[in-house]
């Protein structure tokens, strides 16, 4: 099942680790700053899961780094680059370059899962004939080829936000966005995303920004690693040095990053604040 091309097709500079860097971002409306100077990065390859309470900042931070929205100051690079300032038409280059899986999908009601995992690729002006067979392959690795001519009315949650996902692989991006990716799901299928997201970070070197409230999720992504002969594997002392921990957890409070560390750190830690998201 394990088709996917690796992600190698954006290039990036010798001397640039980082897929994501803030440094000192501002973002506020009418009401006022939302974000007050977040500063952090996230290195190739790396999941960084982004938690904190409800306008906390967590979904703006993505939409920051999707070049969707322009912060009031402050630097952001993605991929090597600076997209602050960029022009729209720029912009529409850089964001071919990154997926982002939104938290209800987000799907077009009126196409079909073909179209909509397609989309991308037929504004993009790619034949046709070409687009089907990379279609079928992205919806393959999301085991929903069979929905391929359905309508996105017609699926559960769970597929709707698998479909999602197919979508933002389309272009093979080596940066995904998730916005709460197991929001409102059963446990079972949110198991079923986490498990998405652990092959494409182990197998295929994916770095990933997941804004979440469930602290469940992010420890799932710290404490497995995914193989694709046995689906997930528990990270124990007997691999822990074979896989090392790729996952790192971000406390917003504030508009500000409050808590950053490992999952232990987290885990250990007396702050009356983070036990509050460990009860």
């Amino acid at each position: 099942m394990d088709t996917l091309a690796p992600t190698s097709s954006v290039p990036s500079p010798a001397n640039e680790s980082a897929s994501v860097k803030f440094d000192d971002v501002w973002l506020g409306f009418d009401e006022g700053p939302i974000l007050r100077g977040l500063t952090f990065s996230a290195q190739r390859g790396e999941t960084v899961v982004l938690l904190g309470e409800t306008g906390t900042g967590k979904t703006l931070s993505l939409k920051i780094a999707a070049g969707l929205l322009c912060p009031d100051r402050g630097s952001v690079q993605v991929l090597g680059q600076s997209i602050v300032g960029q022009s729209e038409q720029d912009l529409l280059q850089f964001r071919r370059q990154i997926g982002f899986v939104f938290q209800e999908g987000a799907l077009f009601d009126s196409l079909t899962v073909g179209e909509n995992v397609g989309y991308r690729l037929t504004q993009d002006g790619v034949d046709p004939d070409a687009v089907l067979p990379q279609v079928l392959e992205i919806l393959r690795f999301v085991e929903l080829e069979h929905t391929i001519d359905m309508l996105p009315a017609e699926l559960s949650g769970g597929m709707r936000r698998r479909v999602s996902i197919a979508r933002a692989l389309i272009n093979r991006p080596p940066i995904i966005l998730y916005d709460s990716p197991t929001a409102g799901l059963d446990p079972i299928t949110s198991q079923t995303i986490i498990t998405l997201i652990l092959r494409l970070r182990d197998v295929y070197g994916v770095s990933a920004l997941m804004a979440t409230h469930r602290l469940q999720d992010g420890f799932a992504l710290a404490n497995f690693h995914f193989d694709p002969k046995t689906r997930t594997v528990c990270r124990g002392p007997g691999n822990s040095s074979q896989h090392p921990p790729v996952t790192r957890f971000l406390v917003l409070r504030d508009g500000r990053i409050y808590f950053e560390g490992s999952p232990e750190d987290l885990l250990n830690s007396r702050d009356p604040y983070l036990r509050r998201f460990l009860i």
